[in-house]
């Protein structure tokens, strides 16, 4: 059968789709989608309405930030994105699965699984060396590392020669290296920050950054992350600004 000249370009434009993709410069596939999120806190007179009609999506491979003052939202938001916490109303879904369509026992296996934690306080456990805290989510999964998998990340993060190093001796730049490793070294679906410069000096900071937007390109990894410093998010490809539980979107790439 001779293909129609409409076919044959809608096949070619499928064929450099994908190729796009492959490469890294083209996502098309939405893996994140909020709508219509709230979370009330208290009832009555005394309710604060922390979060109010949330909606946004996110594509695979996207590196947004969500910037606002402080008491905003943002940690609420971020927390009910990564089911750490339960909103009054609305939907997450990831990858087309409803967080909170699932039994409880259910989204705690799938948090795990599919959805890599960075916070503020490194939270790394002070008894194991840089390699064996970050390959410990797999651990708790019952996980083998893949060998190869560890070392690359290791190089990406410049920790190779810190390997055996314990948390103690190391500096908190470093040390939020290995919090990036921990939260990477799944293969999550979603990767969520919040403040993760927050403990950090101006220069170990942009360090930091630059090695989470390294990282993040390299894995094609979907990234949200809360900050205070706008100056963070020169680099990533949105930004979302949540002012009284309300969000906006800021557009890509701001100065």
């Amino acid at each position: 059968m001779t293909q129609s000249a409409g076919q044959t370009a809608g096949i070619r434009e499928t064929s450099v789709r994908l190729q796009e993709r492959k490469e890294g410069r083209y996502y098309t596939m939405e893996l994140l989608q909020v709508q219509q999120l709230c979370k009330v806190h208290g009832t009555g007179e005394t309710a604060v309405k922390a979060l109010q009609n949330v909606s946004f999506s996110m594509k695979r491979g996207e590196f947004a930030a969500v910037v606002g003052e402080s008491g905003s939202g943002k940690s609420t938001l971020l927390n009910c994105i990564g089911a750490l916490d339960t909103p009054t109303s609305g939907s997450v879904r990831m990858d087309g699965t409803d967080l909170f369509g699932m039994k409880e026992n259910q989204r705690t296996l799938f948090r795990r699984r599919n959805i890599g934690f960075i916070f503020q306080s490194f939270h790394l456990i002070g008894e194991l060396d840089v390699e064996q805290n970050m390959i410990f989510p797999l651990l708790l999964d019952h996980q083998k590392p893949k060998r190869e998998r560890v070392e690359e990340l290791l190089e990406i993060l410049g920790l190779q020669d810190r390997r055996r190093h314990l948390p103690g001796q190391l500096s908190g730049g470093q040390q939020q290296r290995v919090a990036i490793g921990r939260a990477m070294i799944a293969r999550p679906m979603l990767v969520l920050a919040d403040e993760p410069t927050g403990n950090l000096d101006s220069r170990s900071s942009q360090d930091v950054m630059d090695l989470l937007l390294k990282a993040s390109r390299h894995y094609q990894q979907t990234v949200l992350m809360i900050t205070h410093n706008m100056q963070l998010t020169s680099s990533v490809d949105r930004v979302f600004r949540v002012r009284d539980g309300q969000l906006q979107d800021l557009g890509g790439m701001q100065p």
